[in-house]
């Protein structure tokens, strides 16, 4: 055997011996290869030879008994057997050359025909269309690969968005099957669905759409913020169909929500300090002013409309402290703190007024407590904000406040949800800056202050709420 020469393994599927001793004369004279031939006479083995997928090509005659060639093809494709099988025939026959095609033979061969240099062709054609195949079949392998263990949501669809193909990243960002999603249209997930008139627009116009922003409602309800990318594509029967990616871009919309947040603070930081140190100047002098006019003045009436000076001073004075407190970076003493115990010292501290309003309140608190980093006075401060709320949120005897924390991933989580009368989405993107409060008596700095504590401990808040059915509060801490 000449080494720089390919091996093929040939399998010869022939129950007439005189018929595979021609046909290995022939391949005997095909010096381009070396071949290595085995013969086997009955079906069975014909399969069982293939199913172990060890042969280059198989030759197979189209009289086998009570099954023939035709069906040993599609046995073997079945399995998804890639070998080249060429079917042999002792005369011509139109139609068994077309179901032979339809199969999946590689070629169609007569006997009296055949000599050495159609065997060779067909050997150099099916070993090259082979070769084609092998390259089509990992390309297919490695953008299916692609297709479904891709973190954002690929999916292909008619023109019209109606949903024929999504990979299982649908599952892990909105809840849905693949079963769910096959068959509906794209504007069947989102929040707003007139919304995609410009998304329409756009394909029809330009055949494409680059990072458009959409809401999608995920299978529990929840809203995640997606950008659609998509093109038009035409199919090999000249059909047009739509093929995406939906990106998840929700955790970067709180990412800079947050941080929008801490830029105003900062930006009210500044302000309150000038404003601080603007009045307290006045606001000291006209404080000694009084306290000399007190003591030198023996007017009853005087001294009665100088203490209401004194007294307001004084609340003016500690009105700018609080600003001070909520709008500069907390200071704090980090101590090894147990969040459920750090919870119960809170709820102690309503229970009065849960108590006297005959509110419920339940816990749901994990096996495992969570210790964390923390300033026990600070954080306290800053959960009991939210407890207040969620109390001043519901209704006497049927409000309904829960208290839940759970382990995972190395963060610690706690959730204070409501049954109250919920937050609007315009209230809700302001709920954390200072001086906004939809209170009648409130001054708006409550959440401000807790935004500001929960910063300081690295810790990340999320609100949810929807109208007159009530609000949820999520605190991260990390481990």
């Amino acid at each position: 055997m000449n080494s720089s020469q390919q091996l093929v393994k040939v399998l010869v599927v022939e129950d007439d011996e005189d018929d595979f001793l021609l046909i290995s004369t022939y391949f005997s004279n095909i010096p381009v290869w070396t071949f290595e031939i085995k013969w086997v006479q009955r079906y069975a083995d014909a399969l069982d030879e293939l199913y172990a997928n060890n042969y280059t090509i198989c030759f197979c005659d189209y009289s086998l008994g009570a099954k023939n060639g035709i069906d040993l093809i599609k046995d073997v494709k079945t399995k998804k057997i890639l070998t080249p099988l060429i079917l042999l025939t002792g005369k011509g026959n139109y139609n068994i050359d077309i179901e032979a095609t339809k199969a999946g033979a590689f070629d169609y061969l007569i006997k009296a025909e055949l000599d050495a240099d159609k065997l060779e062709r067909t050997v150099r054609y099916s070993l090259e269309r082979l070769h084609s195949l092998q390259i089509i079949q990992e390309n297919e392998r490695r953008y299916r690969n692609i297709f479904e263990k891709s973190k954002d949501i690929v999916f292909i669809s008619k023109p019209d968005t109606t949903i024929t193909n999504i990979n299982y990243a649908v599952t892990d960002i909105l809840d849905f099957s693949i079963a769910d999603c096959q068959g509906r249209p794209l504007t069947a997930f989102l929040k707003d669905p007139g919304g995609m008139d410009y998304f329409f627009s756009a394909v029809h116009t330009h055949g494409e759409i680059e990072n458009y922003e959409a809401d999608f409602i995920t299978a529990g309800g929840e809203i995640k913020t997606c950008l659609i990318s998509a093109s038009v594509e035409v199919d090999s029967v000249e059909d047009t169909y739509l093929q995406g990616i939906i990106h998840d871009i929700t955790d970067l919309k709180k990412a800079e929500k947050s941080s929008l947040h801490a830029e105003k603070l900062a930006a009210s930081g500044r302000f309150i300090l000038t404003l601080a140190h603007e009045v307290r100047n006045p606001l000291n002098n006209i404080k000694l002013a009084v306290e000399n006019l007190l003591d030198t003045i023996d007017n009853e009436e005087t001294h009665f409309f100088l203490d209401i000076i004194q007294r307001n001073g004084q609340r003016i004075n500690d009105l700018i402290t609080e600003l001070l407190q909520s709008s500069r970076p907390a200071d704090i003493s980090l101590n090894d703190v147990s969040l459920h115990s750090l919870l119960r010292n809170v709820v102690a501290t309503v229970q009065d007024k849960l108590l006297l309003r005959n509110i419920t309140l339940q816990f749901h608190f994990d096996q495992q407590d969570a210790i964390l980093k923390a300033d026990a006075a600070k954080l306290e401060m800053a959960i009991l904000n939210i407890l207040v709320n969620a109390i001043e949120a519901v209704e006497d005897t049927t409000g309904l406040i829960e208290i839940s924390t759970s382990v995972q991933n190395n963060r610690a989580i706690l959730m204070i949800s409501d049954n109250g009368y919920g937050i609007s989405a315009e209230n809700k993107d302001k709920l954390f800056e200072p001086y906004f409060t939809s209170k009648r008596n409130g001054i708006g700095l409550g959440l401000a202050t807790t935004f500001n504590i929960l910063q300081s401990h690295n810790a990340k808040i999320d609100v949810k709420s929807q109208l007159n059915a009530g609000t949820l509060f999520t605190v991260q801490f990390a481990l």
